[in-house]
């Protein structure tokens, strides 16, 4: 089976015309319905029953390809793996002339994310003042977002925000216990015996990282792991 496809179709819709075209009535209407479903779907997945809405490009109603019955028409989501941001649905007609378009849609999803409440600075640890929910649409965020403020209390600000800054991985980092240059306690012992030696961090470090210290008494070098601010243990 040949399906009418090409550059020249998928350039279409880029630009715009006011003449009525059933053609476009049937795209817009089986992409609309195929996108509500496929969204209304993913937004349950994800609960709370965030609201969406679904804007489709502007297609060229000078568009001539015959019209496809209802029964050889599909739509199945080309990109991205989600129906949420910029989207690309492939319409399919499978009836005796074929074709195949593919439509673009921006779609927006409204949900509950982690914002700073103030504005904040880089190496500042973030407290629960620091954070409220507000609503933004995820299309817009890829994957760079928190849903509970507890995911970015205790962690530590990679650059300076402003305040209603969207918090993300891009933005947070585990808070850096120990960082290079600092003096630390070097703890050595078990259920009888405890040692404490001083020590400096040769590289910064996060609640369990392990990290290279040196003795300042004996100048040896040695991994321990990072158990609070200022305080490193190794084993013995």
């Amino acid at each position: 089976m040949r399906f009418i496809t090409g550059c020249a179709v998928l350039a279409i819709f880029f630009s715009a015309s006011t003449h009525a075209n059933p053609l476009i009535d049937q795209l817009i209407g089986v992409t609309n319905q195929y996108l509500e479903r496929e969204v209304s779907e993913y937004a349950r997945s994800l609960g709370g029953d965030p609201r969406h809405e679904i804007r489709l490009s502007r297609l060229d109603a000078r568009l001539r390809l015959p019209l496809c019955a209802e029964d050889a028409l599909s739509a199945q989501l080309e990109s991205p793996d989600v129906p949420i941001g910029r989207v690309t649905v492939r319409v399919t007609c499978n009836g005796p002339s074929p074709w195949r378009l593919f439509v673009p849609a921006q779609v927006s999803l409204y949900q509950h994310v982690v914002v700073s409440s103030r504005p904040l600075q880089r190496r500042d640890v973030v407290s629960a003042q620091d954070v409220r929910l507000a609503e933004r649409d995820t299309g817009l965020l890829g994957n760079n977002y928190l849903l509970d403020p507890a995911q970015a209390i205790g962690m530590q600000l990679k650059r300076n925000v402003n305040a209603d800054t969207v918090l993300g991985h891009t933005q947070l980092e585990q808070n850096r216990l120990v960082q290079r240059g600092d003096k630390v306690v070097i703890s050595a012992g078990n259920a009888s015996v405890d040692v404490r030696m001083p020590g400096e961090a040769l590289e910064d470090g996060t609640l369990g990282a392990q990290i290279r210290v040196r003795n300042t008494r004996s100048n040896r070098v040695v991994r321990a792991r990072v158990t609070g601010p200022g305080q490193v243990e190794v084993g013995m």
